[in-house]
């Protein structure tokens, strides 16, 4: 006996998770298709014939099951179509009816017989299945603002007992309002399983504050341990509402605009769907061009500089946007290759006309000028000359024009002379000056013959020089021209024999340290004859009469302004009087 009361506490202890007691009676609580137990809930007692399992019909009517011989110790089960193969009972008399069904919901009673009396032991059976999860169908692909739209059908099945459907609208609870939310719920029970089946369909006011919202549904449900809930998945709905505001963008290639650019208007609804045909108005134009979302301008002038306006079809909510267009010109006057005259104007003028303020800048052979000047041309005004200006504003929005100028002018030679520092020589420097360059010959006059200079060397541009080398045996004139296409200039020198040292000559020096040094020389030796006569003639005066004093200062007066002008005189083209005098000297002797 006491095993046997060991074994019923065990079995009891495994099974009080699911039995339970309401209003007096026992309740074994199972999940759908799995095993129902049901503790005896008797304490085996001494003396025990049998034991018996019955269950109560609507009407009250007991059907026998099952029953155990504790004298015999043999289980029999009784032939109820509905339990046959589902039981099995325990020595301790708990009775397991597998794959659990809802007509399994009904009062069993545990009876055990002694020889002095009956127990018997009612126990309600409580079966519980969760629904499937709640699912939401014939979702609409988007939902309008400013009417019920239908959410969906929320469905869960199978359930027992039957569940409660709820909505939800980001994690809050849905309750039916008059024109805002309607909700319909059902909830149908399978005549042959006994399972409910529940289905909710809502109904919506949607607004812009929907857009992204999380719609849900959820199934509440009883469950053995007490209620559960499984949710659906989620639904998102695009929201359709009306244009309320219409605005213009400008698309183009960089930031500002410039003449020539290809660009694109666009025209933006902020509805949804977003409208896509709107009316475009350009600068000046009074009726709209029916256009998509977009408006294209290519190669856009400055004249298109103006507002822009769009709108829908029915002309409500313009919207409007400036478009500046920048441009740059630069007008240079002259251009081109221009040719003038030293000495001459020229008149220039460079102005830019842009869409903002800019400034000119002058460069001429590719280096920065202040501010050039074109009056009173000279050689070195030659050259390539820029004028550019550039609209900082607008990258890359530059302009330049330019002209060469070339000045021209007459020949003009120059004849200098040296002798060399061993005496053999003397060297004739020529330096010509002139655009075009000049040609330039030299001869020796009296016997005309060319001649032969040494390689020309550039002093600028416009100006270069070269030497002869000569060696007369007598005195000499040379004559060098320079011609060019504007004119010819001739110049002649007096070249002394190399026996002759002319005072105009230097010793391997430069024409400018002789023609320095000549000064000198005469500055200082007409002081010292100055100096000299004013002595003289002072002692002349004491000795003499001042009739006599008065002629002889007379002479000697003119006799010092001769040669004090003899001295100064430093003749570059004809020669000196001294090699004047030795020129008519070699004349006589040749005549005799």
């Amino acid at each position: 006996m006491a095993a046997r009361a060991g074994s019923f506490l065990a079995v009891w202890v495994l099974c009080a998770a699911t039995l339970s007691t309401g209003y007096g009676l026992n309740t074994a609580n199972a999940v759908y298709g799995e095993t129902i137990i049901i503790p005896c809930g008797q304490e085996i007692v001494d003396g025990l014939l049998f034991g018996k399992w019955k269950y109560e019909k609507a009407d009250g009517t007991p059907v026998f099951v099952a029953a155990r011989s504790d004298v015999k110790n043999k289980i029999s089960y009784e032939d109820v179509p509905e339990y046959k193969g589902r039981l099995n009972l325990s020595e301790n008399y708990t009775l397991f009816i597998s794959d659990a069904k809802i007509s399994d919901e009904r009062r069993f009673v545990c009876m055990l017989v002694t020889e002095d009396n009956v127990f018997e032991n009612p126990t309600v059976v409580k079966v519980f299945k969760p629904p499937s999860q709640p699912e939401i169908k014939n979702q609409p692909n988007y939902m309008e603002t400013g009417k019920l739209n239908k959410v969906g059908e929320c469905v869960s099945l199978e359930s027992y007992p039957g569940g409660n459907i709820t909505w939800y609208r980001n994690g809050k609870a849905l309750e039916p309002v008059a024109g805002v939310i309607s909700i319909e719920s059902s909830n149908d029970r399978s005549a042959t399983s006994g399972l409910h089946n529940m289905q909710s369909s809502l109904q919506y006011m949607a607004t812009k504050d929907d857009i992204d919202a999380e719609f849900i549904c959820t199934v509440t449900y009883y469950m053995p341990n007490g209620q559960m809930a499984i949710e659906s998945d989620m639904a998102i709905f695009d929201i359709y509402y009306p244009t309320e505001k219409v605005t213009i963008q400008i698309h183009s290639p960089r930031k500002t605009i410039k003449e020539g650019d290809n660009i694109t208007l666009r025209c933006i609804g902020n509805g949804n769907p977003p409208p896509q045909q709107f009316l475009y108005y350009p600068p000046g134009q009074v009726e709209g061009i029916i256009g998509s979302s977009t408006y294209a301008i290519t190669d856009i002038q400055r004249n298109a500089s103006g507002d822009y306006k769009c709108s829908l079809l029915n002309k409500n909510m313009i919207a409007s946007t400036t478009v500046t267009v920048h441009y740059l010109d630069l007008f240079l006057n002259p251009s081109g290759e221009i040719t003038k005259k030293i000495g001459d104007t020229l008149p220039v003028s460079c102005i830019a006309s842009a869409s903002k303020d800019v400034a000119v800048t002058w460069m001429k052979d590719h280096k920065t000028l202040i501010q050039p000047s074109f009056t009173n041309l000279q050689y070195r005004d030659s050259g390539l000359y820029e004028c550019e200006t550039i609209l900082f504003e607008v990258d890359g929005l530059r302009r330049k024009e330019t002209f060469r100028l070339t000045v021209e002018g007459n020949p003009r030679i120059k004849l200098s002379k040296k002798a060399s520092s061993d005496g053999k020589t003397k060297t004739i420097i020529y330096e010509v000056e002139g655009f075009p360059k000049p040609e330039v010959q030299c001869t020796s006059m009296g016997n005309g013959v060319f001649l032969n200079r040494t390689k020309e060397i550039p002093v600028s541009e416009t100006k270069f020089s070269a030497e002869l080398i000569i060696s007369p045996e007598e005195n000499v004139t040379i004559t060098c021209s320079a011609e060019n296409r504007l004119g010819k200039e001739i110049v002649s020198l007096n070249v002394s024999a190399i026996s002759i040292t002319d005072r105009d000559e230097t010793n391997g020096r430069s024409e400018d340290n002789n023609d320095n040094a000549k000064l000198i020389i005469g500055i200082v030796v007409g002081l010292l004859l100055a100096a000299l006569v004013a002595g003289f003639i002072y002692w002349i005066y004491m000795k003499k009469s001042r009739k006599r004093a008065a002629c002889l200062i007379q002479r000697i007066g003119e006799s010092v302004l001769d040669s004090s002008s003899a001295t100064k005189h430093v003749g570059k083209e004809l020669g000196n009087t001294e090699e004047n005098k030795k020129l008519e000297e070699n004349n006589h002797k040749s005549e005799a």
